[in-house]
């Protein structure tokens, strides 16, 4: 199988329907198709953009009628937290409803709250699986981690079909070995910077800690090791770090792809086996929708990203 994979959306569905004709499929009954080839979708379809129902209306019928598969965003995980009450205590979620949170979802929030089809569409986020291990291919939104996956697979058999009530929750509760590993392989690896040194993200939130490139052994300092929009760059010291941050990738592993990392620079492999497509689709300026045709290869090639820009 060939595949096309696409970086987050963000509720942004006018690039997701150009991106998708640009690839040749078309739309037939509701559903975008195209005669040789898969789409997969790494994930956070939603938050940010004005056009969150207009995407779940494109991704969904694709992913239910076989058109593409997906992996499950941060933003869909915490989706369904925001949405669940805490067994422990009724009256909380399991992603508080804070100022800052419901700001992060407000959009979405004022596309389904209160609706009838709210809750379905959270149940069928939990059939997201967190990453697919595909025949030469992998997928996930953030970081690889194949012990922290395996902890995952082993502990809840059903983590890649259906997430079950125990898992969300105890992957809400900071100190679990399930929250540190959903949060690795959706959010990504961080480090915390030395001293106070931070700097503010994209939402204008204060950051001491950074994502990290966390297959690069050649990175020794914060900067070299950072992962993100290169717009951060100057905040981030130069300071030397060490290499407890790595996770073992080598190029004779299969390719991977993931999201997440709102990338702002020119579009390109990370290395030869690795790529980010998450552009910044939802950035006010310069953001870009991205894809990767991938065709079997081991080696990416920076001439089969396809992208449109907002």
């Amino acid at each position: 199988m060939n595949y096309d994979l696409i970086g987050d959306i963000h509720g942004h569905s006018e690039p997701l329907v150009r991106l998708l004709d640009r690839l040749g499929y078309r739309c037939d009954n509701g559903v975008y198709r195209h005669s040789e080839r898969q789409i997969i979708f790494l994930g956070d379809f939603i938050d940010r953009g004005p056009e969150q129902r207009e995407v779940i209306e494109i991704v969904r019928p694709m992913i239910d009628a076989g058109a593409a598969q997906a992996v499950m965003g941060n933003h869909e995980f915490n989706a369904i937290c925001y949405f669940t009450q805490d067994p422990e205590d009724p009256s909380r979620h399991l992603r508080v409803h804070s100022a800052k949170n419901q700001a992060q979802h407000k959009v979405f929030l004022e596309a389904y709250d209160g609706t009838r089809d709210y809750a379905e569409l959270i149940n069928w986020f939990r059939t997201l699986p967190l990453w697919l291990d595909l025949d030469g291919l992998r997928v996930i939104h953030a970081c690889w981690d194949e012990k922290l996956m395996r902890f995952l697979s082993d502990r809840y058999p059903t983590v890649n079909s259906f997430l079950a009530d125990d898992l969300i929750v105890k992957a809400s509760r900071r100190d679990s070995k399930e929250f540190k590993a959903v949060e690795t392989l959706l959010k990504g690896k961080e480090i915390r910077m030395p001293g106070d040194t931070m700097f503010r993200d994209k939402d204008g939130n204060p950051r001491h800690h950074i994502r990290i490139r966390w297959w690069d052994g050649k990175a020794r300092t914060y900067q070299a090791a950072f992962l993100g929009p290169d717009a951060a760059l100057s905040h981030i010291p130069e300071d030397p770090i060490d290499a407890e941050h790595l996770i073992d990738y080598s190029e004779g592993d299969p390719p991977v792809f993931f999201g997440h990392y709102w990338l702002d620079g020119e579009i390109d492999r990370l290395a030869p086996n690795i790529a980010c497509l998450d552009y910044s689709v939802a950035a006010k300026v310069g953001g870009k929708l991205v894809a990767y045709r991938w065709d079997g290869e081991q080696q990416l090639s920076k001439d089969k990203f396809v992208h449109v820009s907002r």
